[in-house]
This record gives structure tokens, sequence and C-alpha cells, in this order.
């Protein structure tokens, strides 16, 4: 049984911290576990290739195609017969556009070769073809 007298009463000048840290490791989980869900919405299995250098990924719009030959600007759905009019006005609005190429490793390359011409025909000339680094 503690006993304390009046002289031992004084105020705790010191910040218990303990609060504060249990708040910043929930908060840092939820972030670890929401990042990977925010990169890309469209799901697509990377070929693997060897690791290259990397360009800036900032600034690059995002082609998408998923294993049913979808195709995809930046999470947006576009047929193919309108890919190359959407690109068009893309390098419009920013002359120095760059593309990221996700495509499914099962797509057919008749698809890619398509896109790839239409890329071509705008003259897009940064394009990166993400793959998963491996063998």
């Amino acid at each position: 049984m503690a006993i304390s007298t009046s002289q031992e009463d004084d105020v705790v000048s010191e910040i218990n911290i303990t609060p504060l840290v249990d708040v910043m490791l929930v908060l840092l989980i939820v972030f670890i576990v929401t990042a990977p869900l925010l990169t890309n919405s469209v799901k697509v299995n990377l070929p693997k290739a060897a690791p290259t250098q990397t360009t800036d990924q900032n600034k690059a719009l995002v082609v998408s195609v998923n294993p049913e030959g979808e195709v995809f600007l930046d999470k947006e759905k576009v047929t193919l017969a309108n890919f190359e009019q959407e690109i068009q006005n893309r390098k419009n609005a920013n002359s120095q556009l760059a593309l990221n190429l996700n495509a499914d490793e099962t797509v057919p390359y008749g698809t890619i070769a398509k896109l790839l011409a239409s890329i071509e025909r705008v003259g897009v000339d940064k394009l990166s073809v993400v793959t998963v680094p491996g063998q």
C-alpha cells in the first residue's frame, strides 16, 4: 500500500509518447497495406526480364492490356480502334508524353504490335515496357 504526502503531488511535466507511438504504428500498417493496391488497378501478369535502367515513372501515362486483350489508359478502358486517337489527344496536350506499357504475358503478340504501331504513328518517342525483374 502506497502512502503519499502532499509534498509528492507535483505535476508530471514529461510527455507520455506511448499513445503517439501506437497511433503512428497503426497508420504505418494501414499505409503499407494500402499502397500496393493504389499503384495498378488493372491486374496483369507481367513477363519476366532482366532489369534495365529505370525511367521517370511519375510523368508517364500507363497503357495496360489485361489477359482478355482489353486496353486501358490510366485505368480508363479504351477500344483498340480508338487507342490511336486517344494517344494523339494526350500527345497534343503534352508534347513530352511518355508511356509505360503493362501487358499481360498471355496477350497475343498481334495486339501488342498494333499498340506499338499506333504509338509510333502518333510520334511518342518515350516508351517503357514494364516487366517483372527476373531471368
